[in-house]
């Protein structure tokens, strides 16, 4: 599979990825080593679209920085990204009613393949004040996934001793968005599985502003997604 010119990768990633241009210079060398890993092993699918280096870029990007943390995590369970124009329905067709998925982690003979909508995919990134991205929530449902169970309590990343608090705090802040006493997007009440991407959009896309109004929900996410440097690599 053909890789982006690493000049035109960094560009992108330079003006576009908001997480890359906080890295250090020593951190974005090692974003850039681990986008282009993934590149090499995962394969990238335009259906019914021309895709290019841009959504290849932000594919990877999305995948990269929910576990950039983590010096030795690979994903072991995708092979393959399709991306679909826009939006889709649940039978993974582009045309006729219910077409209101933005993105979707593939179950059955859909297993190790994700879809996204490309529309999408480029608006989490190109719109800066956003507090949404596409692929940052699809690649969180795979990384909640790796130990068997997609339930908003990714165990490849949370000690036991934050399991219960980390419960607890979700079944708090979904009363919330419920009552309407939340900016933290409706879809995130749906269950556990579906506020644990939510937030974590909301996290790395705008994290002064989740700090500024969710500080005790910002720190349990920075527990999970962002340890201490001396924590172990999982």
């Amino acid at each position: 599979m053909s890789q982006p010119d690493p000049q035109i990768e960094r560009q992108i990633l330079q003006q576009q990825v908001l997480f890359y241009q906080r890295l250090t210079e020593e951190e974005k060398i090692r974003f850039e080593e681990k986008l282009r890993s993934f590149l090499q092993k995962v394969r990238i699918t335009g259906v019914g679209t021309v895709i290019d280096d841009t959504d290849k870029i932000f594919v990877a990007a999305g995948a990269i920085i929910p576990i950039f943390a983590f010096k030795d995590w690979e994903y072991r369970n995708i092979h393959e990204v399709l991306l679909y124009p826009d939006s889709f329905n649940e039978e993974y067709r582009i045309g006729g009613p219910g077409r209101d998925t933005l993105g979707m982690v593939g179950n059955g003979p859909m297993q190790n393949v994700m879809i996204l909508s490309r529309h999408d995919l480029r608006n989490g990134f190109l719109n800066h004040t956003g507090k949404s991205n596409t692929a940052i929530h699809e690649f969180v449902h795979l990384v909640d996934k790796t130990d068997g169970d997609t339930d908003g309590l990714p165990e490849v990343l949370i000690s036991h001793q934050y399991a219960l608090p980390w419960l607890k705090k979700i079944h708090q802040e979904i009363q919330l968005i419920k009552s309407g006493d939340s900016d933290i997007n409706v879809y995130g009440a749906t269950n556990e599985a579906e506020f644990l991407a939510v937030v974590a959009e909301y996290f790395f896309s705008q994290p002064q502003l989740m700090k500024q109004k969710h500080p005790v929900l910002f720190d349990m996410l920075e527990q999970i997604f962002m340890p201490p440097t001396n924590a172990v690599s999982k």
